[in-house]
Formats: C-alpha cells, structure tokens, sequence
C-alpha cells in the first residue's frame, strides 16, 4: 500500500471544532497502520477556498476535523480529499482511532460555519 498523508485541524492538541480556524495541522505520513512521519503545520489564515488547497498541495489525502461549511466540503471533494467531520478528542488518539478503524469517513456540515 502507498504511503498517505492524514491531515487533523488542531487547537492545543485537541482536534479542533472548524479546521478553517484551528490554530495549526498535524500532517502524518503512514503507510498501513504505520505513522512514519508527523510534521506540524501552521494555519496561514481562513480565507474561502484557500485552505482546500493549501492542504492538497501539502499532498493531504485525509481531512480529519470537528467540523466545516459546504462549499469547504465540496472543495474537498473537488481535490479528492477524503473527510472525517465530527471528530473530537486528544489528535494523537483520533489518529491510531483512525488508522484503526474505530473513526469512519464522514461528512456532515456544520451549519454554524456553513459560510
């Protein structure tokens, strides 16, 4: 299996509620159920179809997050991006959760960023 790359939105190592307005990213090579390499990212700022990309040309295969807006889920979509919304909890958890199969791939918008 190719190596991927696993994107969580993160405010003080919690995943955070709006991956537009968390403070940075954990970006995390794996390969199978193996974490080869975590790197952290910065936000550069929220601004409408920016982030999308900025993720996708870091070669993010993965969203995990509490929560986004439609026209951020369907950018997503656009970059084949695959998103996990709804998510809660410590990020180093919510990862091997992931990797493991207790979090499935989900995509509910949160209306209170449905900018």
């Amino acid at each position: 299996m190719k190596n991927m790359i696993i994107a969580i939105s993160v405010d003080e190592d919690k995943v955070s509620e709006h991956f537009g307005r968390c403070e940075k990213y954990y970006l995390y090579e794996v390969q199978d159920r193996y974490i080869l390499k975590k790197t952290e990212v910065k936000n550069p700022g929220h601004k409408p179809f920016f982030l999308p990309n900025f993720l996708a040309d870091k070669g993010v295969n993965v969203l995990i997050t509490g929560g986004m807006g439609h026209r951020a889920i369907e950018t997503f979509k656009k970059l084949n991006i695959k998103l996990v919304t709804g998510v809660r909890g410590n990020a180093e958890k919510v990862i091997n959760d992931y990797l493991y199969g207790r979090i499935k791939e989900n995509v509910e918008p949160c209306e209170k960023h449905s900018e």
